[in-house]
């Protein structure tokens, strides 16, 4: 079996008496998205950080291409492109310089490929990087990464501040990526985003990976939304496990959520009672989330 391109495995890292990684453990694998999700402060960049070894961890172990993060930094920065939630860039230098100057300092050259990607992102290489908005800022980073041969990517908030179609250039980019057999690290809180690209999801809260897997894996965790409309007449007591039921707008039409586990049963009633129509929307990504982070969640 091929190795992960990156391990974790409890991962954990304390700033005095604050514990701000208290259990961090998932894999990444060649050829897919990996996306990592929780709100601010949940310990989404301070994983990243230690894991480009800009930090040291206090406990647990990581390794990218079986590499410690920490020890073997220089040679995995080799292999790797990184672009942050909120990019820095020298003032007095050109867009076009720019990006010619972070390529140079990953032993790659300016392509042809790169041209493209400048022209399809929008960007004016020529004005100088103290007039970029901080979209423009996020499209040399992005840009630079994207022009680079690397094994692996990692994506901290990149869209921040991109236009929707600059997102989805980004999202085609990335797919890409993965098509080529890249493996790709994207932390986002764009859960669209999110749910589009990704192969598997972490979703952190307060230093702790709670959840990991497919989102067809995790469904189960939300609940599925019914419209139906019935032959005969419906009443919540005929539908035992379901959550907020109600009358539609029409004759036999009603709405209510129900559990993964009740589907079966609930159909089988439904069916006793005439189907005339019938619409399901599955959970989303986002009803997952608020499932950890909606009110009222310990």
């Amino acid at each position: 079996m091929t190795q992960p391109v990156l391990e974790i495995h409890h991962l954990q890292k304390h700033f005095g008496r604050f514990q701000a990684l208290k259990d961090i453990t998932f894999t990444v694998n060649s050829g897919e998205v990996f996306g990592f999700i929780g709100p601010n402060g949940a310990g989404k960049s301070t994983t990243i950080r230690t894991l480009l070894g800009l930090i040291r961890a206090t406990g647990g172990h990581a390794t990218i291409f079986g590499q410690d993060v920490w020890r073997d930094n220089v040679a995995i920065h080799q292999r790797l492109a990184y672009v942050p939630g909120d990019v820095y860039l020298w003032p007095n230098l050109t867009g076009g310089e720019t990006i010619d100057l972070l390529l140079k300092l990953n032993g790659t050259a300016h392509t042809a490929h790169t041209d493209e990607l400048i022209k399809r992102f929008g960007l004016d290489p020529t004005k100088k990087a103290r007039t970029y908005s901080k979209g423009n800022r996020q499209k040399v980073a992005l840009i630079a990464a994207f022009s680079q041969d690397a094994d692996f990517y990692i994506f901290d908030e990149p869209t921040s501040g991109l236009d929707p179609l600059n997102e989805r250039l980004f999202q085609e980019a990335v797919l890409h990526l993965k098509q080529q057999g890249k493996a790709v690290l994207l932390s986002s809180h764009i859960l669209s985003e999110v749910e589009r690209m990704c192969d598997r999801i972490a979703i952190i809260r307060e230093g702790t990976i709670i959840e990991t897997g497919s989102l067809a894996e995790m469904r189960h965790l939300t609940r599925t939304e019914i419209t139906v409309t019935t032959e005969q007449p419906l009443a919540a007591a005929d539908l035992p496990g379901v959550h907020s039921f109600q009358p539609g707008r029409h004759p036999h039409e009603y709405q209510f959520a129900v559990e993964a586990q009740q589907l079966a049963s609930v159909m089988a009633t439904l069916t006793a009672h005439g189907i005339v129509a019938l619409q399901s929307t599955p959970p989303t990504l986002e009803d997952l989330f608020m499932h950890y982070y909606g009110a009222g969640k310990e």
